[in-house]
């Protein structure tokens, strides 16, 4: 079938991407659903900063590749061997396919999937089929993530897809396959954050101010809230946070006053090096830090080695928010449903798939919390 699509060709073009135009908006030839795979059509996608990792080179991906992570949709059609999904079925999809059956999957932790990974690696889907074609003249594009979601109508695993109640808005559904499964799981499964702990979130975008929504929920005392955007500090504040602090030289300074010698759990979102020794040196004795942003593979981190041991601090990476997407997406709706998760309250934007270059910096200069591509 014919399909429009947003198709990256080359990373590293300069902003403003509205005169550049990275993203290229091109009809494709979409093939159908192979075994265990699905044909959805997407209804939102959520602009997020690992695709704008990928278009300023700091994430490199194979190009060319049909850009976007997170999506939600409408079923249309199931390949063979399919039977937990059906036309019709609403779904989000998620950005790591799990196998149910390598080591990582048999342990609880889907979001180290290995064939997920290495398929995430490649371009390709699950299945190490490419279902995308762009004619005789160019490379036909690689899939993003196992989800391309920046296009009408895509191709994805059906492990890549997790079902959900068609009474959800399309645009919010969206954001819990990335923001609300990386932020809020972050905070419960990685941290384990307890009632009446203090939490320091660094960077508010989707994933940070996810973050904090889900501090709110694990019954968290203390909650800073910490960005170089005004605009997104008082958002923060009206969301929950206790302190919302401007990121710069006194910013530690003022995170040890607020909680008492630092927080207990620090979520670092930003992905970048320096960041994250900030956010390590703001966690207290016994703490722990948990990054679950993505900078550059050249990056290092520096921080002082023996306060691993001397002060107990505990650096862990989290990557989906070390979530099980068929388990905690259909949890995290409910909290939703039941009025514990805002998750309305970070779409700022709405736009057409025209509009994604102009999407992309309004993201790239701090402007925008989450941004959704309405199909």
């Amino acid at each position: 079938m014919k399909v429009r699509g947003a198709v990256l060709t080359e990373m590293g073009l300069p902003a403003p991407y509205a005169t550049s135009r990275p993203l290229e908006i091109v009809d494709l030839e979409l093939d159908g659903p192979g075994p265990d795979e699905i044909l959805v059509r997407v209804r939102a996608a959520g602009l997020c900063h690992s695709d704008l990792s990928v278009i300023d080179g700091s994430r490199p991906r194979v190009m060319p590749m049909v850009l976007g992570h997170e999506g939600a949709g409408e079923v249309v059609e199931v390949g063979e061997g399919v039977d937990a999904l059906a036309s019709g079925d609403h779904v989000v999809m998620t950005f790591v396919p799990t196998c149910g059956a390598c080591a990582p999957c048999l342990a609880g932790r889907a979001a180290l999937c290995e064939p997920g990974a290495a398929a995430n690696a490649t371009g390709a889907l699950l299945s190490g089929e490419r279902r995308w074609h762009a004619g005789a003249a160019v490379r036909d594009p690689h899939h993003h993530l196992g989800v391309s979601a920046f296009a009408e109508h895509i191709v994805v695993s059906a492990n890549s897809a997790v079902r959900v109640d068609p009474g959800l808005p399309f645009d919010v559904a969206a954001l819990f396959g990335c923001a609300i499964l990386t932020g809020v799981g972050a905070v419960l499964h990685s941290a384990n954050v307890a009632p009446g702990d203090s939490v320091a979130v660094f960077g508010l975008g989707g994933v940070g101010l996810a973050a904090l929504l889900g501090a709110k929920v694990a019954g968290a005392g203390t909650i800073v809230a910490v960005d170089v955007v005004a605009d997104k500090l008082a958002l923060a504040t009206e969301l929950g946070a206790t302190h919302a602090i401007a990121a710069g030289p006194e910013a530690l300074e003022a995170i040890g006053e607020a909680t008492r010698g630092g927080a207990q759990h620090v979520i670092e979102t930003v992905g970048n090096a320096s960041v994250l020794a900030d956010a390590y040196a703001a966690t207290r004795r016994g703490g722990t830090t948990v990054t679950v942003g993505l900078p550059h593979p050249e990056q290092m981190l520096s921080i002082p080695a023996v306060s691993l041991v001397a002060e107990e601090k505990t650096l862990r990476g989290s990557y989906l928010g070390s979530s099980v997407p068929a388990r905690d997406i259909p949890r995290f709706v409910a909290l939703h449903q039941a009025g514990q998760l805002p998750v309305e309250r970070l779409l700022t934007h709405r736009l057409s798939l025209d509009e994604i270059n102009e999407g992309f910096d309004r993201l790239a200069r701090g402007e925008a919390v989450r941004q959704a591509v309405i199909f």
